[in-house]
């Protein structure tokens, strides 16, 4: 069997994921990009090397392969499996099965199971005689309903082991609220998010006539090209906030900020309790947003708790349209005022935050705040038109950081209510 350079399988971009996955950087790997990046073809040769590098070490390892629909599963991830396999040089080592689908390992008996989960069963009932699945991927995954859908499957499949890969490949939708663009965009510890596009694809693997569609789409439809062969999230036309930047916000930019705002959104039933901390900087007209409490069914009690330590007797000033609220929390010590709640006054909010040179927005630590922003987005109407005003929905933390800034938007005839 003659060796085969992995550079000649792997793309450049992916060099430095290689040598992550290698030393087990990282559980989840979530590959991103437009169309010809390879991120696909980067997964297939993992989980094929993984396999057979864990046989070398005496460990019966198994991969599975998941789309969200059974019948796209053979012209895709199972082609680019034996894609890998044959790229490889190891053919010879392999063996394919359409019913059930799968290849095996003939040294070992470790397989590489495939999986269509709009039966939900299937990906429930997956078993092996022997080993455990230390391989998890997700193709196309933001054809699956959301990361609930995902996080139920990997309780489900990735047990019994030592250690664990979860791959997740995608083409990033147009929409920032998508589930799958909000979730990218929160750091997590186990998860390493990689972007790739073709530019960074030899031109050989692609074909002189994959290069010429491209810029053929670059000339005559710009944004088009950027979303599909980028994989930039280009929008839809209705995002609210097209000011938005998402990055950490350092302990040393937080320790010289000077001009705090606080804001509450109470909790309703199934309505989450919505705090914010900002600063505004009134010169460079940037907000930043780096604290949050966001949660369901939490008493005043329990809230007031959390906040006091951090706020202090620091003006709050929150919705007026609960006044045994803000009496509660005036009780449990913080410094509470109403916002002033006009007929405009919620557009007139909006279109002030819009009109900010920059609302910077940490995810880490603010990551409802952060999805609610980069999500909030225009409705439409049957025939796809835009609705005139702004969705009262999914915008605790909007309401909770208007409230907060009410008096740096204060206009004529406006005030802010004292309880």
């Amino acid at each position: 069997m003659e060796a085969v350079k992995l550079s000649k399988v792997i793309a450049p971009s992916f060099a430095a994921v290689h040598q992550d996955i290698k030393g087990h950087g990282h559980t989840h790997y979530w590959l991103k990009g437009g169309r010809g990046s390879a991120k696909s073809s980067f997964i297939s040769v993992e989980i094929v090397l993984g396999i057979m590098r864990d046989a070398g070490k005496g460990l019966h390892t198994n991969a599975v392969v998941l789309r969200r629909y059974g019948v796209t599963l053979r012209e895709s991830v199972f082609e680019q499996i034996g894609w890998a396999v044959n790229a490889l040089g190891v053919s010879q080592l392999w063996r394919d099965s359409v019913s059930p689908m799968s290849y095996t390992y003939l040294p070992t008996g470790q397989k590489i199971l495939f999986r269509g989960v709009d039966d939900p069963t299937k990906a429930k009932s997956i078993k092996f005689s022997k080993g455990w699945a230390k391989y998890l991927w997700y193709e196309e995954c933001v054809e699956f309903e959301g990361e609930e859908k995902l996080r139920n499957i990997n309780q489900s499949v990735l047990r019994g082991g030592a250690d664990f890969f979860a791959f997740y490949s995608f083409n990033p939708p147009r929409a920032a609220r998508n589930w799958v663009n909000q979730y990218v965009a929160i750091e997590r510890e186990d998860t390493l998010v990689h972007h790739s596009t073709y530019l960074t694809v030899p031109p050989e693997w692609l074909g002189e006539q994959f290069i010429v569609e491209a810029e053929h789409l670059k000339a005559v439809k710009p944004e088009a090209y950027r979303h599909e062969y980028l994989g930039e999230v280009t929008g839809t036309g209705g995002e609210v906030f097209a000011n938005v930047t998402l990055r950490a916000i350092t302990d040393e930019e937080i320790s010289r900020f000077d001009n705090l705002r606080r804001g509450i959104d109470w909790g309703y039933a199934a309505d989450p309790f919505a705090y914010n901390v900002c600063h505004y900087d009134k010169t460079r007209r940037r907000l930043y947003i780096f604290r949050e409490i966001h949660k369901v069914k939490l008493s005043n009690r329990a809230a007031a708790e959390r906040i006091k330590p951090e706020a202090g007797g620091a003006r709050i000033t929150c919705d007026s349209a609960d006044p045994k609220s803000i009496d509660e929390v005036k009780g449990y010590g913080l410094r509470v005022v109403g916002a002033k709640k006009g007929p405009d006054s919620v557009e007139y909010g909006v279109k002030w935050l819009q009109d900010l040179e920059e609302i910077i927005i940490d995810p880490a630590h603010c990551p409802e705040t952060a999805r609610e922003f980069s999500g909030y987005e225009l409705e439409r109407d049957r025939e796809g038109n835009f609705k005139a005003g702004y969705p009262d929905k999914d915008n605790h933390h909007i309401d909770a950081v208007r409230y907060a800034c009410e008096g740096d938007m204060r206009r004529p005839g406006m005030k802010i209510l004292k309880w």
